[in-house]
């Protein structure tokens, strides 16, 4: 999994315009900035969702920009420089890198540690954002820690969500799961069935429902949802 937009502060020309075009055959937007302190005059320098550094920079050194963004962003933050020593690593660690790259290095092993500090920080993020579904108590715990019993319909409409992780659900399949009717006079009972579960978990939060009706198709559960 990669960032879909990268900020890239580094001085050397030549390696900054083939490590972006680089990441950008890989689908990344990517934003080039030869000195610190261009990337903090931008209108918008904390929008990024990761920023690969050096830390031998014109302007603002990299450690102390690093610190800045840090106050400001939880984006993953990859440093490449060919800075060397332990004290070196201890203290870009220290200041907030989520990784440190010695130079020379690819332009593949540049993408792969990006892949994998942004895998990291998006699977942290989700789980602590996620909705939780306990099947053995018939609970759904919401992200802000409340929990709403579930009725013997609504776990299998849940566990239903769970196993689509996000894809929509069709009506016909959610029908055949409840055991109703497939003819359209079926319709009233799954949306009051919906309905229901909806009211049951806009009862217990005020965080907003995301069991949301795709028109004609189905339903869709548009958050994440794991199994507790």
């Amino acid at each position: 999994m990669l960032p879909a937009t990268l900020a890239l502060v580094d001085d050397d020309p030549e390696y900054s315009e083939f490590l972006a075009q680089h990441l950008r055959n890989q689908g990344v937007q990517v934003q080039v900035y030869d000195d610190s302190s261009d990337l903090l005059a931008d209108i918008e320098p904390y929008r990024f969702d990761f920023y690969v550094l050096d830390l031998m920079l014109p302007g603002v050194n990299g450690t102390e920009l690093l610190r800045i963004l840090r106050k400001r962003s939880q984006a993953g933050v990859l440093i490449v420089s060919g800075r060397l020593g332990p004290e070196v690593f201890g203290e870009v660690i220290h200041a907030g890198a989520d990784m440190y790259l010695t130079k020379p290095v690819t332009f593949e092993q540049v993408e792969l540690a990006v892949r994998a500090v942004h895998r990291r920080i998006m699977t942290t993020a989700q789980v602590a954002t996620a909705w939780k579904l306990d099947s053995h108590r018939s609970i759904l715990m919401t992200p802000d820690g409340q929990s709403v019993e579930l009725s013997p319909t609504d776990l299998m409409l849940m566990q239903c969500f769970l196993k689509a992780q996000g894809a929509v659900v069709g009506r016909d399949q959610i029908r055949e799961l409840l055991g109703y009717p497939t003819a359209s006079d079926s319709d009233n009972s799954l949306h009051a069935t919906i309905y229901r579960l909806r009211r049951r978990i806009e009862k217990a939060t005020p965080l907003a429902v995301p069991l949301q009706s795709q028109q004609k198709v189905g339903y869709q559960f548009r958050a994440p949802l794991v199994s507790a």
